[in-house]
């Protein structure tokens, strides 16, 4: 896995490190340093920025990663480009490799805006691109990028814009339904049923869900589709219980993947049709990681896929210490972006960040665990599972610490 050759490459950081307050680390190089204070200068911040070869931080850089975010869009968007930028950049800190060079284009949230700033971070001399963050603008770089023979790692979750030199950082659709089924089996868990979402995520979800049932040698009883209206979810509901009730069926499992925008209509509907939760074990996805989820008390005992919490409330830690405000839970792709450019930086120039680098098998080691970007542009995820509690969620089995065939 190459821990020997990385622990090398990074041994000057290593010494600097304050063991144990990191819980994040690259996969090949598990070491890094607090965070906290005035962040290095190791970053360009000014859009119109060209390479000077008379300024000092020029002369020593010469690894030239660029980070294109809608920054000067509006609203929540705003917000998120401005966290997803100083989680870059508290990365670059704690690892603390005076090589690279992190350039901060602003894409101004339009597919315009991203395609040049991609043709000048690539006139900059970038030799990879992280974000940027809608798929309309993922689009818009690719040929660019493609052109010039560097790699995308975006922030977009629309898994049509991956391939051919984009790799999607980005927690994907439906990827971590094996995980819940594998798990759920298991446990002697042999029939199943679904409440989806009426949506482009439910089609997706609904469809791995099926295949690994049936894969691992289950049994699917129903599938009902609800819409987001309180009023719509009813029926659907109604009908689960009656297969819930049916003695001859014996449901054992119930996968809910809805999140904060449906859970606390569609829960409550749970104990009015008298779903016995103590026979019938419920089930979620990824959307189920919120704060406050076990207000909805239905859900209390349900499992669900996730990272552990560990690395997410570290990286927390340090990320308020350094800039006094919680980030939002899309700033740790950011952070693992850039780890992941640094850990690859060492490498000739051409090589660094070819694809078989980008895809290597072993993957990385960042905020959310464990993770691989595959030859489809697309990643997969070594996620633990978690439990529902009263007042947050334990972890049920841990998340993996290697990739293997039956943990994903």
């Amino acid at each position: 896995m190459g821990h020997k050759t990385a622990t090398k490459s990074l041994i000057s950081l290593t010494r600097r490190a304050v063991v144990g307050t990191i819980g994040v680390c690259l996969l090949a190089a598990c070491t890094a340093g607090g965070g906290g204070g005035t962040l290095i200068s190791g970053s360009i911040n000014d859009t119109n920025f060209e390479p000077d070869a008379s300024r000092p931080l020029q002369k020593r850089t010469s690894v030239k990663v660029a980070l294109l975010l809608p920054l000067s869009a509006k609203g929540n968007t705003a917000i998120a480009a401005k966290a997803l930028k100083q989680a870059g950049e508290l990365a670059l800190f704690e690892f603390d490799n005076p090589n690279i060079l992190l350039i901060t284009k602003d894409t101004k949230g339009t597919p315009e805006g991203a395609q040049a700033a991609a043709e000048s971070a690539i006139k900059n001399g970038a030799e990879l691109i992280i974000g940027p963050l809608f798929a309309k603008s993922v689009s818009s770089v690719a040929p660019v990028a493609r052109q010039a023979k560097v790699p995308v790692i975006a922030f977009s979750s629309d898994q049509s814009v991956a391939g051919n030199g984009v790799f999607l950082l980005s927690f994907l659709a439906g990827r971590d339904v094996p995980r819940i089924v594998s798990y759920a089996i298991s446990k002697g868990k042999k029939t199943f049923a679904a409440l989806v979402p009426d949506t482009a995520y439910g089609q997706v979800v609904k469809s791995v869900f099926q295949k690994e049932v049936t894969a691992h040698g289950g049994q699917i009883l129903a599938i009902e589709t609800f819409p987001l209206d309180a009023n719509g979810m009813l029926e659907p509901a109604r009908k689960i219980s009656e297969i819930a009730k049916n003695e001859d069926t014996a449901l054992d499992a119930l996968l809910i993947p809805g999140g904060p925008d449906s859970l606390p209509t569609l829960s409550p509907l749970i104990p009015y049709f008298e779903i016995d939760t103590k026979t019938v074990q419920l089930m979620g996805t990824g959307r189920w990681d919120f704060a406050n989820i076990g207000r909805q008390k239905s859900l209390i005992g349900g499992w669900f896929p996730a990272p552990e919490p560990r690395g997410w409330r570290e990286f927390t830690q340090r990320y308020v210490k350094t800039y006094g405000n919680v980030p939002p839970r899309i700033a740790s792709l950011a952070y693992d972006a850039v780890s992941l450019a640094v850990s690859l930086s060492g490498n000739p120039r051409g090589k660094r960040y070819s694809t078989a680098q980008i895809t290597r098998l072993s993957g990385f080691a960042g905020v959310d665990g464990l993770f691989r970007l595959l030859a489809d542009g697309s990643s997969e995820r070594g996620l633990a599972i978690l439990e529902v509690q009263k007042f947050g969620s334990r972890v049920v089995d841990a998340a993996p610490s290697v990739f293997g065939q039956a943990q994903f």
